[in-house]
């Protein structure tokens, strides 16, 4: 029990993170503005988790102009990809034995 704790990915701790991978996994790529909306949050607490998940190599950053806007969306790379499936499956196993 003890190892199923200890072998959490430690950069999915924060309910944000986890919501923001949650949404990555089901969609080929989403928009700063579409997670900020989806989870409420101000653009210096989304931007400082998107951060630290781009320093993980769990996501991916494109950014660009739209019409002479900045545009930046994500998607989860395919290292995040297979780092949330495990903490996922996981939690699953920890879940089960209690």
């Amino acid at each position: 029990m003890k190892e199923l704790i200890y072998g959490l990915n430690r950069e999915f701790e924060s309910r944000i993170r986890l919501g923001i991978m949650s949404i990555l996994m089901v969609n080929d790529k989403v928009e700063f503005k579409t997670l900020k909306e989806l989870l409420e949050l101000t653009d210096g607490n989304l931007a400082s988790h998107l951060s630290a998940l781009e320093k993980a190599n769990y996501i991916k950053v494109k950014k660009q102009f739209i019409d002479r806007k900045p545009n930046t969306s994500y998607s989860a790379s395919a290292e995040g990809r297979k780092a949330f499936v495990s903490h996922l499956k996981l939690l699953e196993q920890f879940l089960k034995k209690n």
